[in-house]
């Protein structure tokens, strides 16, 4: 094997390494003592239910007569299954925000700016709504409108 292949091969073991220590069922295994021991209880279970099988009776009788083999293929999947779940649970990687979590991330910052500033309230109500009209408000009912000039009767004339 030459010095190159030699290297190609290091390189690819490595990356293999470091992808499997990145793995969350790694991580899970790693952190979770309770994962652990349903694993080595399945494991033992299912070496004591192998042993109990290959001990010179017919594999048939042993299977459907010995209860002590029955029960320890039914701790050994009853382990399976409970470390199955936990590692089902195991943390799922992110790669960066989703497209809701980022629809999400925008709406609730546009509220909070809306929230604390009254410029930026001011600018989205008059684009929504048209910018406000100003206008000046006399009361009516402190003093009468003045009454209107008489106007002559018509058909009438005017004699000067």
């Amino acid at each position: 094997m030459s010095k190159l292949a030699a290297k190609k091969k290091a390189a690819k073991a490595g990356a293999a390494a470091v992808a499997i220590k990145n793995s969350p069922y790694v991580q899970r295994v790693v952190e979770d003592e309770e994962l652990r021991q349903n694993l080595w209880q399945a494991y033992e279970s299912a070496r004591n239910a192998a042993s109990r099988l290959s001990n010179g009776k017919s594999p048939t009788k042993a299977i459907f007569d010995d209860k002590k083999l029955q029960k320890e293929v039914r701790n050994a999947a009853e382990s399976f299954r409970d470390a199955s779940v936990a590692l089902h649970e195991a943390p799922k990687q992110r790669k960066g925000l989703s497209f809701g979590r980022l629809v999400l991330l925008t709406l609730v910052s546009g509220g909070i700016a809306l929230a604390v500033s009254e410029g930026l309230r001011k600018k989205v109500l008059d684009a929504l709504f048209g910018a406000e009209e100003e206008f000046e408000y006399t009361s009516t009912t402190t003093t009468p409108p003045p009454a209107p000039a008489a106007t002559p009767p018509a058909g009438s004339a005017s004699t000067s």
